[in-house]
């Protein structure tokens, strides 16, 4: 398989610096979807454009086999301006491709193109090509959509590029692999009023920063301790002058989690400290809670099956040891279907010279697209083999 991938990687690191330098965000990925569209058609494959606006698959089938095993890419780019010098930075002033879905799109179209040339299985492959996985539920609008009604899936596989992890390597385990993704947006309302003058006004700051500093014991307090969860604050704002009380101020930041209870807790936890603050400080206290993206989980039998082709397809694969606290919106499809998630080595992270995931100077690791078309392609010859 080793020369068969390499024949088609020139073509395609073109495409993934192509991909780069035209980023486009989420349910905008018009350009993306139509050259994914035009390259599957090349290949022969039935192609089905415009799921959930943007979305994309195609379908080969081979042989009589009945099995029907969905592989999917995410296309979308995250609103950062890129840093660097690289030939292919992006075009796109304030859009980059900081997490690598480039490099993803660029696989899965690899895969494809192997997998009809080889058609070493026997039985139906969904392509799917995904939009919107940074934080707007892709997944979610396409099954919506329709996905797994018109496109029924035995199983459903997804890789993620990994720069903690060293390029040849890859790790998934059963269950949890990464978190559920929670938003709360806070206000605290006081009336506003002179600063000189704090016995006339409920003081919206000091209860925010109550409220804040409550908060951040949920976790240690409110959980048991074999229990994980991330609690963060990411943002305060209120006033204008360093001589006015504000009348509000806002609070707004993440949870993140792996079971549904745990998500209940702090929910409930956040709602009641909220309540007891405003009731102290005299101020009104408004919480918004969204659970975005559920946590994605594996199936066991399907992570199995992860494991081998990638040691099929010669990479040093493991079974992760923790989850991440991350969040990745194949959660959904997970949830409608058995499946797995892997953790595609690319070199670099903490402590290296490569930036990480979401940084402003990332850029996918091209010598990868080999490693993630071979664990593909193994996928499919494990689940549907001639």
């Amino acid at each position: 398989m080793h020369g068969e991938v390499t024949e088609l990687l020139p073509d395609l690191v073109a495409l993934r610096r192509d991909l780069h330098a035209h980023p486009e965000l989420a349910f905008a990925e018009h350009r993306t979807a139509g050259i994914v569209a035009g390259a599957l058609r090349e290949l022969g494959l039935e192609v089905h454009e415009g799921i959930a606006g943007t979305g994309v698959v195609g379908v080969l089938s081979y042989g009589l086999g009945q099995r029907k095993i969905g592989l999917r890419a995410d296309m979308d780019a995250l609103p950062i301006l890129e840093q660097g010098e690289r030939a292919h930075i992006s075009r796109i002033a304030g859009v980059h491709h900081g997490c690598g879905h480039d490099g993803h799109t660029a696989i899965l179209l690899g895969a494809a193109r192997l997998l009809a040339r080889t058609r070493r299985f026997d039985g139906t492959i969904r392509f799917i090509f995904q939009p919107a996985e940074e934080g707007r539920g892709g997944a979610r609008a396409m099954i919506e959509d329709g996905l797994f009604d018109r496109f029924p899936c035995d199983a459903v596989y997804a890789l993620h590029n990994w720069p903690d992890l060293p390029l040849g390597s890859a790790a998934t385990r059963p269950g949890p692999i990464m978190a559920a993704a929670d938003r709360f947006d806070i206000v605290v309302r006081g009336r506003g009023g002179h600063a000189a003058q704090p016995h006339r006004t409920p003081d919206a700051v000091l209860a925010a920063s109550e409220l804040v500093c409550q908060m951040h014991t949920i976790v240690s307090r409110r959980l048991p301790p074999t229990e994980s969860a991330v609690l963060s604050v990411t943002r305060i704002s209120g006033g204008q002058s360093h001589n006015v009380l504000p009348s509000a101020v806002e609070i707004t930041g993440t949870v993140r989690s792996f079971d549904e209870n745990v998500q209940d807790t702090i929910e409930a936890a956040i709602r009641d400290i909220a309540a007891g603050t405003a009731r102290a400080s005299g101020t009104a206290i408004d919480v918004e809670y969204v659970r975005y993206y559920p946590a994605t989980i594996n199936s066991e039998r399907e992570a199995g099956v992860a494991l081998a082709a990638a040691r099929a397809a010669g990479l040093d694969a493991g079974v992760a040891a923790t989850p991440a606290f991350t969040s990745e919106d194949f959660a959904f499809m997970l949830r409608k279907i058995p499946g797995a998630y892997l953790w595609l080595g690319q070199g670099g992270g903490r402590g290296t010279d490569s930036p990480p995931l979401h940084h402003p100077s990332y850029d996918f690791n091209d010598r990868a697209l080999a490693q993630g078309i071979a664990w593909f392609a193994k996928v499919v010859e494990l689940e549907i083999a001639r």
